[in-house]
């Protein structure tokens, strides 16, 4: 945070504190030149243990794939290449999310800000489009399956599903932890528990084939699957969309922090208020505010950041504190 007791002040915090307690009470000490680089994530798995997910996940899914493929060349089953194929793309998933979080926590550069947070956002977008594509081909498959049934193929079909929902259970239980505060990980969990579903699908309905001889139990069990997959992953895309269009975050009320910012001590006005999402787990917020008599001071702008990173999540704020006096205060966005 800067201040030059110039109306153009600024502040900027950084951190990731997820209390929601009041105002805190600063001690009176002068500091003109502060930056607060704070980043805890108190909910979040440390970069270690979410890099060990990401290492085990993809290494089982690269081993099931090959294993997968190998069976499918040795039974000639067209459906186990196949689904080696879909469970290929599984891995190319992860390995996009696991590339957007290790960009993330790269340092900012001179031409490049914020550094590469964003491709959180974007690696989360790619992921719950491919997913829904996906579930598309099943819903389209299980369709044609209905006009013209097919039994699941035999034994080795079912044991390599069963392979396939340990695999990928395991694999989206390591981002069960994640998933709530960071929409890359969610994606990525999604995903997986996509596959897992599917794959006990294609469980159940073998068994209900060949004990009773329900050819329409496997479509039917992928359409109920694919219809439960949709509706938690639509909610991926659609947040994820409003991340890359700069949107509110959804977790956030603009209206409430207007009028928080709105009533603090001094302020007369407030425009040109902004807030986004830097990251899938980071948001910023910039904004004038308008005050024609206070004194304003480090403490203050320092206060008002640690007050909008407390009571509403937003760890990176960037104030600027105008007199009133002047054209400056009528121009915004």
């Amino acid at each position: 945070m800067t201040n030059d007791r110039h109306p153009d002040a600024h502040a900027h915090e950084h951190g990731h504190d997820h209390d929601h307690d009041d105002l805190p009470h600063h001690d009176d000490h002068d500091d003109h030149d502060h930056h607060d680089h704070e980043h805890g994530h108190h909910h979040h798995p440390p970069p270690d243990q979410l890099n060990r997910a990401f290492v085990i996940g993809i290494g089982l899914n690269i081993v099931f794939v090959a294993v997968e493929l190998a069976f499918g060349i040795v039974a000639d089953s067209l459906a186990l290449i196949a689904d080696a194929g879909h469970n290929l793309s599984d891995v190319l998933s992860l390995v996009l999310a696991w590339a957007a979080a290790r960009l993330a926590r790269r340092q900012p550069t001179a031409y490049r800000t914020y550094g590469f947070r964003r491709g959180t956002i974007l690696a989360a977008l790619v992921s719950s489009a491919l997913l829904l594509v996906a579930m598309g081909a099943i819903a389209w498959e299980a369709l044609l399956r209905f006009s013209d049934p097919a039994p699941v193929e035999g034994r080795l079909m079912m044991a390599v599903a069963a392979v396939g929902v340990v695999i990928n259970g395991i694999t989206a239980w390591l981002f069960a932890a994640g998933r709530h505060n960071d929409l890359n990980i969610r994606a990525a969990f999604m995903h997986m528990l996509g596959d897992a579903a599917v794959s006990v699908g294609v469980v159940i309905g073998g068994i209900g084939v060949l004990t009773f001889g329900w050819l329409w139990l496997d479509p039917a069990i992928s359409l109920v699957i694919v219809v439960v997959i949709v509706w938690g992953t639509w909610g991926v895309l659609t947040e994820s969309l409003d991340m890359a269009f700069d949107a509110v975050p959804k977790n956030i009320d603009p209206h409430k922090v207007r009028e928080f910012l709105r009533t603090l001590p001094g302020v007369a006005d407030i425009h040109d208020l902004h807030i986004w999402s830097m990251s899938t787990t980071e948001t910023a917020l910039t904004a004038h505010l308008v005050m024609p008599a206070a004194e304003e001071d480090d403490h203050f702008l320092r206060n008002t950041a640690e007050g909008l990173k407390k009571r509403f999540r937003i760890a990176h704020s960037t104030l600027q504190v105008e007199r009133g006096v002047g054209p400056a205060c009528d121009q915004s966005c």
